[in-house]
């Protein structure tokens, strides 16, 4: 018998949520990890992979904003239809095209050729998940969970995600040093080789996406025959009752099928949705853009240039803050089931800002040390629970597209950053970039409290009733059955 100890750790941890959720569930996150693993293993290498083709700095600089500028076009576009074409048919293709991209960087060496499979195809410049994929995955997870399970496998969504990258990242290295002292290979070679693993990688994704069950699809509303007959009955009832009693004429006029609307292939946003989601979206193109003016890459370059640390040095350092990171989002969903959404966001996001804002005032190396830490360690904590806050007030049919604009908002502000850092940088103000950013972040965290604290949840969806998923999940089938529509909060 397991000890009531682990047992608590068990639900507490949400491994319960996600193990209640399904082998999709499982599916999924395992697709992200695999994802993630590839985008790790080619942003190590990719700068440098041009820079031994003899390609120019300015070059590999537009490869990378045109990459950036192609994630996210498609993005938009794929999540968009998604919901209309299928969403494991568009996760399928997204795949297929990762695959493409990366059998073509793993065999061609021409500049334009991989600029046009980075831009049309599924390529990661940056390590990030700025393609179509996430939106998707995420709108998909919030449709096999209920509110009560969603913020738990939200949350092992995100740390398995984080745990693939760091594991990416560091194999990457590792091949790439034992490929070069093979005998015949040269570095150029070893990239190649390494390229291998993205395509391997979107070959697994194939794979996963391929043993998805159709319960990932949207669903739509049902409606019985007996409920749909006793409306269409009630409407009539009124011109009826003046009327001569003609049962044929009666069972002609009930019994005749309504013409279904025709559906868009785009997918649309109802002016509700819209109303609350402007304000996130202004909230979370300011973190963004925050976020971009103190990436993580400026501010290992900062740190660079303030101590001069050898490169080993500060490698360890961001390995320990990454996997501080993944262990910290743990905790994300068992705080969300206590202190609710917004809170978890806010709460977790403001030390994390804070450390942004303090970081050039430290003169030592612990000091700085510490406040990356910490701003790393809970920089990630937020994620999961802004995931479940837009699926819980939102309808269902709009999830996909509205969490694709939402990626596609936040990767365009996030590109503005670096480029107010770099004029900044180059007038010798490099810290005031971190006391602009740690201000930005803080107003999106008061504004996002002030705004969402008392904001109405679930009103698209039944909630979970006291006594546990099995009671909610009787609820529902009880509910379906007479025909009812979803429970108001």
């Amino acid at each position: 018998m397991i000890p009531t100890f682990w047992r608590n750790v068990y639900r507490e941890s949400g491994l319960l949520s996600v193990y209640s959720t399904g082998l999709d569930a499982w599916l999924i996150i395992l697709n992200r990890s695999c994802r993630m693993f590839a985008y790790g293993a080619s942003a190590l290498i990719l700068a440098l992979f041009f820079a031994e083709l003899g390609v120019s700095d300015t070059q590999i600089g537009l490869f990378m904003t045109l990459t950036l500028l192609g994630d996210v076009v498609l993005s938009l576009f794929l999540t968009l239809v998604a919901d209309r074409v299928g969403r494991r048919r568009t996760l399928f293709a997204g795949s297929v095209l990762m695959v493409l991209s990366g059998t073509t960087f793993a065999l061609c060496e021409n500049y334009w050729v991989l600029l046009l499979a980075a831009v049309v195809g599924v390529i990661s410049a940056t390590g990030g998940d700025f393609g179509p994929f996430r939106a998707i995955e995420e709108s998909t997870m919030s449709e096999l969970t209920n509110p009560t399970t969603r913020p738990d496998v939200l949350v092992w969504y995100v740390t398995m995600s984080s745990l693939g990258s760091s594991i990416g990242t560091e194999m990457s290295g590792r091949i790439i040093e034992w490929l070069r002292n093979k005998d015949g290979w040269t570095i150029l070679d070893a990239y190649h080789g390494c390229f291998w693993l993205y395509t391997i990688m979107g070959v697994a994704n194939m794979l996963s996406v391929v043993l998805l069950s159709d319960k990932c699809e949207l669903k739509k509303p049902r409606v019985t025959q007996q409920a749909q007959s006793s409306r269409t009955a009630a409407e009539l009832e009124p011109f009826l009752e003046d009327e001569p009693s003609d049962p044929a004429t009666q069972s002609v006029q009930i019994e005749e099928p309504k013409q279904e609307k025709k559906r868009s292939w785009v997918s649309q946003i109802s002016r509700e949705t819209r109303n609350v989601m402007v304000v996130l979206w202004f909230l979370l193109m300011v973190d963004s853009l925050a976020d971009g003016m103190a990436s993580m890459a400026l501010t290992t370059y900062y740190i660079d240039q303030k101590f001069h640390l050898p490169k080993s040095t500060l490698g360890d350092i961001l390995s320990a803050s990454y996997f501080l990171a993944s262990c910290s989002t743990i905790f994300a969903g068992p705080l969300s089931r206590h202190i609710g959404l917004v809170n978890t966001m806010v709460f977790t996001h403001i030390p994390s800002s804070a450390a942004v804002l303090f970081f050039p005032l430290p003169q030592s190396v612990p000091a700085t040390v510490a406040l990356l830490l910490l701003r790393i360690g809970l920089n990630n904590m937020d994620q999961a629970p802004r995931a479940a806050l837009i699926a819980a007030v939102v309808r269902p049919e709009e999830r996909t597209a509205v969490m694709g604009v939402t990626a596609v908002l936040r990767t365009l502000a996030s590109t503005t950053g670096p480029t107010v850092t770099g004029i900044l940088a180059g007038n010798n103000r490099f810290w005031i970039a971190f006391v602009v950013a740690g201000a930005l972040r803080l107003a999106y965290d008061v504004g996002l409290f002030a705004m969402f604290i008392n904001i109405k949840l679930h009103k698209h969806e039944p909630v979970a009733p006291e006594g546990g998923e099995e009671t909610h999940t009787l609820a529902v089938a009880r509910r379906d059955s007479v025909g009812e529509g979803p429970a108001q909060p």
